[in-house]
């Protein structure tokens, strides 16, 4: 079963920075998607990155296009993917969560994932 644990998030200032992390682990094979997805007060829950082993391709959303960036680690195990949010707008304040998929190498198909808890980010002056 895969597993998830996010960290990261706070309080900054519009124009700051902030950096997520994402450790994801218990995939069945080495293949795996981890998206970024957060949910503001009142909206629906939206994404924001993702990151497909099997192309080894990052997509973002038109929101964070030139202010997000996805990076990853991998270890013995573990995949750690990091989102480095830059120049943030009261408008990226939401809780942020990750989402960490198995997939299958013949097809891609999804074999089940997991949710992280979530991680509040807040930007305000």
């Amino acid at each position: 079963q895969v597993q998830v644990v996010e960290s990261g998030g706070g309080l900054v200032q519009p124009g700051g920075s902030l950096r997520l992390s994402c450790a994801a682990s218990g995939f069945t094979f080495d293949e795996y998607a981890i998206g970024w997805f957060r949910q503001a007060p009142g909206k629906e829950r939206e994404g924001v990155s993702c990151i497909s082993s099997a192309d080894g391709t990052t997509y973002y959303a038109d929101s964070g296009k030139g202010r997000f960036t996805a990076s990853r680690d991998n270890a013995k195990n573990t995949v750690t993917v990091h989102l480095k949010m830059n120049n943030l707008e009261p408008e990226d304040t939401a809780v942020y969560y990750c989402w960490a998929d198995s997939r299958s190498p013949t097809n891609g198909a999804s074999l089940g994932g997991s949710w992280g808890q979530g991680t509040q980010v807040t930007v305000s002056s």
